[in-house]
């Protein structure tokens, strides 16, 4: 099984208020994913992952500006259909679990949005796949799928990978900070 490949089942939030465009649960997911090098065990890097609530420090001032800022994360995570809530500025995600393969792979869909994102972007779900590499060290690739009206899209698309790669360094920075302060 490739663990970032697409996962039956997995669908846009079925009650995000339809854009003017239309309809987008028909619309081809986006697909974006990062990937970081840890200098840590996939263990370490599971831990962080599953028990962090907060990412800590602020994001850079462009994702500030283009993104809702995130608040915290409530609820259960750990077992597949858990749902938790991802509080935002001005809104909410509500994320369930869909897949867990521990120490390897947490994959989730977005079933609820209540929440402003990119101006017209819809949050469709997304994982983190963990690789274990030579001497201890770890890959995780984070992947996030979503669905725009923005248009041209010659034009948005590579904007909206620029600007989900950045929220994804930022993730990925996050977790890094916390395994090095154990």
């Amino acid at each position: 099984m490739n663990p970032l490949a697409y996962e039956p089942g997995m669908r846009p939030a079925s009650n995000v208020a339809a854009p003017a465009a239309g309809d987008l649960s028909a619309a081809p997911a986006t697909t974006i994913v990062t990937r970081k090098n840890f200098a840590a065990s996939p263990g370490q890097v599971w831990d962080v992952l599953m028990f962090y609530e907060e990412i800590e420090v602020p994001p850079p001032l462009l994702l500030r500006l283009l993104l809702p800022l995130p608040i915290r994360a409530e609820g259960s995570k750990q077992v597949v259909g858990d749902v938790a809530t991802c509080l935002y500025e001005g809104g909410h995600l509500r994320k369930r679990v869909t897949h867990i393969d521990p120490g390897r792979y947490y994959g989730f869909e977005v079933v609820e949005q209540q929440l402003a994102v990119g101006d017209g972007l819809m949050l469709a779900g997304g994982c983190y796949a963990l690789r274990e590499l030579p001497s201890h060290a770890t890959e995780v690739a984070v992947t996030t799928r979503y669905v725009s009206r923005k248009r041209p899209g010659w034009l948005w698309k590579p904007i909206e990978a620029a600007v989900c790669h950045m929220f994804h360094r930022h993730l990925l920075n996050s977790m890094r900070r916390k395994i090095a302060s154990g």
